[in-house]
């Protein structure tokens, strides 16, 4: 099906065609925007008198006398100095959303990118043989809606998880368990995720400690670490084994926040390892880095300490090993000239951004990144407790991400089993995971990314305000009227009907999906349309509460407000599989 075009397109080329037809010479952009006063507000006509020297309110009456009113415009009028109020005809909004609604793909008119780009995005970075805590949520769940809304919009999207798999940290590890080699043997033929990672967790305790009190040991442990890096065989399947048992645990928490996580995409730290050398190499031969006191660097301008002295980016350290620079960059280069991507979107933590500075800058510098290749990071901040500060447990520990996923299922299964009427305890049990993995992701996703936000999971699962469940409730509410609709009532569009005012109201918000989902995927900004979707619940509540459905005045218009339920269900259920939210039939 052909891309619906929406209302405000619409308006907005008339009114420039109109412009035009007055000022030929002008660039003709009406500025319109959505009104109090009005369905569309027409701002542009000020900039344009006084560029122009003319008078801003008979300019604007000279444009409204171009305007077509009729099929989608039923009315226009100047207001105040030269605004221009625009009033769209009832028939074009139903119109429109029958268009919409007419789309058998399920997009419901949204348009795919004619020319699509390359996009890689880096998100969802845990570290082999640690637990996951909350410090990894945000990362997560922001990058995971991003990734669907590109796809969405018809970019082509290579996703990865630089996972932390590399370093000195496994050379210990390698070599306890060499010497207790029954440490990781499990006595079921299945173990869980979290199973997995309590045996590293205790093997990675028992080898620090042995590694702070036995000189010999490490001694044994860094000569490891030397293997690890020139490729030892044996040295390398001990890892390998690290890696496996670390996966299997990421898989299940990812699958418990109800996110698709694929092997194929996972590249860690240990994927460039090959291209350090050459990374380096090539940085130095260019004059981009320069050797400074033993070590690889990169200087700016712009970048210096408190002291007045340059803070350079250390890529290759005076012992010879790397740090997380090379790796950053050998998988720029990657990314660019082996994936062919345009956009690299990293997913990082707000307090790295002066890293990333460095590294993009230094990317630049070698010519890897240009006017054709951007990189760009994500920055998100922070996830505080109630306080307001950074989310501790009580005992001042980070709060291990399964248990914080657990109480939120918890307590939205107390929420759904306080609601339900008809619904089995495993049916409780599958809405509460849905709603209460929901009410994370949405308190972190309505949320500005780079903004730190509040963990309040006694808000978060509330039915009032801002939150996932209200928009949940919703949909589960419109899907309950459409189940009690009689067999012989179908929703089915009248345009020829006049609208309610909480109709239009709905309607035109309804038809602004599109352009909501094109702004949030151009911006990578989930928090637009999370903001959307909050709104359009809200006015569907209004609509819900002033406008009878089934026992509305006439059989047709049951069926165009069935019709008006129906559409509003399908624009919040696909919103919201934008954010990687579930949306039950039943709450």
């Amino acid at each position: 099906m052909a891309p619906v075009t929406s209302l405000s397109d619409t308006v907005q080329q008339q009114l420039a065609s109109a412009i035009s037809a007055v000022r030929p010479e002008a660039a003709a952009d009406p500025l319109l925007r959505r009104s109090d006063r009005a369905d569309f507000q027409a701002n542009g006509i000020l900039a344009l008198a006084k560029k122009a020297k003319a008078n801003p309110r008979e300019l604007a009456t000279e444009v409204v006398a171009q305007v077509v009113t009729g099929e989608v415009i039923e009315d226009v009028e100047v207001s105040g100095p030269g605004f221009l109020n625009i009033t769209i005809a009832d028939r074009a909004i139903t119109a429109n959303l029958a268009a919409r609604y007419a789309d058998d793909t399920g997009r419901l008119g949204v348009p795919c990118a004619e020319h699509p780009g390359t996009t890689v995005i880096d998100y969802a970075q845990p570290n082999v043989a640690k637990e996951m805590h909350v410090g990894h949520l945000r990362s997560a769940v922001i990058g995971d809606s991003v990734v669907k809304l590109l796809e969405f919009t018809g970019e082509n999207v290579v996703r990865r998880h630089h996972i932390g798999d590399w370093g000195t940290q496994f050379g210990m590890l390698i070599q306890y368990l060499d010497e207790h080699p029954h440490e990781l043997d499990h006595k079921d033929a299945e173990v869980t995720g979290e199973e997995a990672m309590s045996n590293l967790d205790r093997l990675y305790k028992a080898a620090r400690r042995l590694f702070d009190s036995d000189d010999e040991f490490k001694t044994r442990a860094r000569r490891r670490v030397v293997d690890l890096q020139a490729g030892d065989p044996d040295t390398l399947a001990m890892w390998q084994r690290f890696v496996d048992e670390s996966k299997i645990y990421f898989f299940s928490v990812f699958e418990k926040l109800d996110m698709e996580i694929r092997d194929a995409d996972i590249v860690g730290e240990s994927g460039y390892n090959d291209m350090l050398a050459e990374t380096c190499r090539l940085l130095e031969e260019s004059g981009v880095a320069v050797r400074s006191e033993g070590a690889l660097c990169v200087f700016f301008d712009d970048i210096k300490g408190p002291d007045g002295k340059p803070v350079p980016l250390i890529v290759q350290k005076s012992d010879g090993g790397y740090g997380y620079a090379a790796t950053d960059l050998s998988a720029i280069r990657d990314r660019v000239f082996n994936l062919k991507a345009d956009s690299l979107i990293y997913v990082v933590d707000a307090r790295q951004s002066l890293h990333f500075k460095m590294v993009f800058e230094t990317a630049r510098k070698a010519g890897w990144l240009n006017d054709d290749v951007k990189a760009y990071q994500l920055a998100f901040g922070t996830v505080l407790g109630k306080d307001g500060k950074p989310f501790k447990t009580r005992e001042g520990e980070t709060v291990r991400l399964v248990d914080l996923l657990d109480e939120a299922i918890d307590r939205a299964s107390a929420v759904v089993r306080e609601k339900a009427q008809d619904l089995s305890e495993e049916e409780i049990a599958e809405r509460g995971a849905q709603v209460g993995i929901g009410a994370v992701k949405y308190a972190d996703l309505s949320t500005s990314a780079n903004r730190d936000y509040k963990f309040d999971l006694d808000q978060m699962v509330s039915l009032n305000g801002d939150t996932s469940v209200y928009l949940q409730y919703a949909y589960a509410r419109i899907r309950s009227i459409l189940r009690k609709a009689p067999e012989d009532v179908r929703p089915v569009a009248h345009p020829e009907l006049p609208l309610h005012e909480a109709e239009r109201a709905l309607g035109l918000h309804v038809d602004a999906f599109a352009e909501t989902v094109a702004e949030a995927a151009r911006e990578y900004a989930p928090h637009k349309l999370a903001a959307y979707l909050y709104q359009l619940a809200s006015l569907y509540t209004s609509f819900y509460d002033k406008c009878p459905v089934l026992k509305a005045e006439s059989p047709d218009q049951v069926a165009n407000r069935l019709f008006l339920c129906d559409v509003t269900a399908a624009t919040l259920h696909r919103g919201m599989e934008l954010l990687g939210i579930r949306t039950p039939e039943r709450l």
